[in-house]
């Protein structure tokens, strides 16, 4: 292979980056530039220019996915194959390391890795041996100290002996932990890091061998390494100089779970002898929807600094739309959709993107409404989300305590005291007497087979769900059964408990289930006669198992913008873009935070190819509450020039500021926001309106029924 078949497919920067001689490089790699085609050449490079033998080569990255696509394509250019070189994440190499230096590493040699719930198992059972109470020390929130620490590099004999009681009994438990650890040949993702560093610092000769070895070092997504992986790596660089990193400070989104931003400013200060190249010229995008990237991520200081261009043309403006609510924003984009695909789209092209997880139901429920496919990428849909369908399982078993699954699922979800050797006996009582779990249960109680302390811990759960079962009865409003079944059930109390970003995520979408309910729409066809609960049951059970495309099947990508990182589409809906929900209220009153939001909406942005769509709410209900939110400051940060609002009726227009506008299908005597009286539904507030006439109608949300369609010339309204 010649020079020419090396650098003639790359533009100026990209060859620069490729062909540069071997020393330190950090290359500035903005979205859609083409980073993996440069780290790819550069391997080349040296093989076949250089002479460097690929067994020289190291090539790092984050996830098994991007190390496959590394490997593939490097053999591909080389027309050989890569087996000989260490292409892989951190956590993969760090296990190849350990597993051939077990010794050194003080390790077995049947050592064995353990996942984060084995490692959450092990937890509980310290904590319940160490007598640690584990609702003042919630076993996640112990996990995630003990990872955190060792992110840092940090084991239990590093740390201080002295500090508060809180601060000694996670002290206590980091120590059994890795006594417990160390005994068993366990090893723990964050361990795999933290040994192999040590294994590498603490023997010089093996530190010196693999110095040699590896001639060249490669990283990718360098903005995503925490802090004992840049150790791990300069460690194998260091006084050699052969550390080549690509990265972007502007798409580090990773910061609440131990990525180090700090670590690319600081490659400059620790190679001070380094060459920094900008790949800026995109491949993916319109020249539109860079400029709004480019004006945007210029708000955030001690940024290292590129400005992304194309060749491809200027391209459509952005899309702007106000929603009404939160049900407007679903109904406008899921018509869009329709309109692609009847003019010709493929729904594979198409992403709906979202803050939080939680926002995806009601973009859910209106694909499904429409009979249009899609997947939830990188996460559960909601109704298959675990606090979801614990909570759904309260529902069913206080409906019908004859449902064997939901009595399991709950039965000691939160921990009630009911032990392994009680449900053991109950399950063989009643598959010996063919009889529910239920049933074996009040069977056990009135035959007093239990000691007393088991018998009181299940007599509770059998009252706690015969009340809800009551309780429900009682309630008119379907969300008010919901929201009694979460309140007593004591789910909320379990979830405040967890790692504060995960805990919180649980709780807002249990909050949000009792919105669902809220919203519920009882007008569809109920030939059972169900009850509002069955019928809302039912309807959970059926969303949570149709329509979900597979990842190669032609249905619409729905993600958080975390999961976006990385993929292109030629639609983009960035949805609910409003302050306190993008940029996220926790943000606000931290300027860090907000810039790494900032970053976030630059990645949004990039993600699309031909157009781009953005979407706010003037008002909007979530986790369980009513909000009137202003369109977030982001929106301000884009040129008006480069917008294109939408209102209703097909019109455009360019957005003379970014403000809520009161909008309405038609002149209506009704006015949006205005509160009104049904004789059967009671009062409400008006959501929009549309037709003319005889055929004009309103949406409504109605305290006690929900949201409901009503046309004027029958619904007899009477404004408040």
């Amino acid at each position: 292979m010649d020079v020419s078949t090396l650098i003639n497919p790359l533009n100026d920067a990209q060859r620069l980056a490729v062909s540069a001689p071997s020393q330190a490089m950090l290359v500035l790699a903005g979205a859609g530039s083409g980073k993996t085609r440069v780290l790819v050449h550069r391997i080349a490079w040296h093989i076949q220019i250089n002479h460097i033998a690929p067994h020289n080569i190291l090539a790092v990255t984050f996830t098994n996915k991007a190390a496959h696509e590394m490997r593939q394509r490097v053999e591909e250019l080389l027309q050989m194959s890569a087996r000989s070189m260490w292409i892989g994440t951190f956590h993969g190499l760090a296990h190849r390391l350990l597993r051939q230096h077990c010794k050194e590493a003080r390790l077995p040699e049947t050592f064995q890795v353990m996942d984060s719930d084995d490692q959450l198992r092990i937890i509980k059972r310290l904590l319940k041996n160490l007598q640690i109470d584990d609702t003042k020390w919630p076993p996640k929130m112990v996990q995630g100290f003990i990872n955190g620490q060792k992110e840092e590099g940090i084991r239990a004999r590093h740390m201080p002996g002295h500090g508060d009681f809180f601060y000694q009994q996670l002290l206590l438990v980091y120590k059994a932990y890795e006594e417990l650890c160390d005994r068993s040949g366990l090893v723990d993702f964050a361990e795999l890091l933290l040994r192999a560093h040590e294994l590498l610092r603490d023997n010089p000769e093996l530190l010196s061998f693999y110095k040699q070895r590896f001639q060249q070092v490669h990283v990718d997504e360098f903005q995503d390494t925490n802090t004992i992986q840049y150790a791990w790596l300069r460690l194998l660089t260091e006084g050699n100089n052969n550390l080549f990193v690509v990265g972007d400070d502007d798409q580090s989104i990773y910061g609440w779970r131990g990525a180090k931003i700090e670590n690319i400013y600081q490659f400059r200060d620790h190679y001070p002898d380094h060459l920094m190249i900008r790949l800026e010229q995109n491949y993916r995008s319109t020249g539109t929807i860079l400029k709004a990237a480019n004006a945007l991520i210029a708000h955030n200081d001690s940024r290292l600094g590129k400005e992304l261009w194309t060749h491809a043309g200027e391209g459509q403006a952005i899309a702007l739309y106000a929603a009404f609510n939160e049900q407007d924003e679903a109904y406008f984009v899921v018509e869009k959709i329709r309109q692609w695909v009847r003019e010709g789209g493929s729904r594979r092209d198409i992403a709906i993107l979202y803050r939080s997880n939680a926002q995806s139901r009601q973009f859910e429920e209106r694909l499904m409404t429409t009979a249009t496919p899609y997947r939830v990428y990188g996460g559960l849909r909601f109704f298959e989300r675990m606090e979801i369908k614990n909570a759904l399982a309260y529902l069913r078993l206080s409906a019908n305590p004859l449902d064997d699954a939901s009595f399991e699922r709950v039965v000691n979800t939160p921990t009630r005291g009911i032990g392994t050797k009680t449900l053991d006996d109950m399950r063989i009582l009643a598959r010996d007497r063919s009889l529910s779990l239920w049933q074996a249960a009040e069977w056990m109680l009135h035959e007093a087979l239990l000691p007393a302390r088991a018998a009181t811990a299940l007599n509770n759960f059998l009252s706690l769900i015969k009340n809800i079962g009551i309780q429900n009865a009682q309630h008119e409003a379907l969300y008010e059964s919901v929201q009694h079944v979460i309140e007593a059930s004591g789910l909320i109390e379990l979830y405040k408990k967890e790692k504060q970003d995960k805990g919180e995520t649980r709780v807002e979408n249990l909050e949000e289930l009792v919105n669902a309910a809220r919203l519920f729409d009882f007008d569809t066809d109920n030939p059972d006669n169900l009850s509002d609960i069955d019928l809302f049951l039912t309807h959970a059970a059926l969303e949570a198992g149709e329509m979900q495309g597979d990842a190669d099947d032609d249905c619409v990508q729905l993600m958080t913008l975390h999961a976006a990182k990385g993929l292109e589409f030629k639609q983009v809906f960035m949805v609910g873009v409003e302050e306190g929900l993008f940029p996220s209220q926790q943000a606000l009153d931290d300027p860090g935070r907000l810039q790494e939001e900032r970053r976030l909406c630059y990645v949004g942005i990039t993600r699309a190819m031909q157009q781009l769509t953005i979407s706010y709410a003037e008002s909007r209900r979530l986790y369980g509450k009513d909000s009137y939110p202003r369109p977030s400051r982001f929106l301000k940060e884009i040129p008006t020039e480069l917008l294109e609002e939408i209102r209703l009726r097909a019109q455009v227009s360019r957005p003379a500021s970014i403000a809520p506008t009161t909008q309405s299908y038609s002149q209506s005597r009704f006015r949006i926001g205005q509160m009104v009286r049904h004789e059967k539904f009671g009062e409400g507030v008006v959501l929009q309106s549309e037709g003319d006439g005889e055929q004009e109608r309103v949406q409504i949300n109605f305290r006690q029924a929900g949201i409901k369609w009503l046309m004027l010339a029958f619904a007899k309204l009477e404004t408040l």
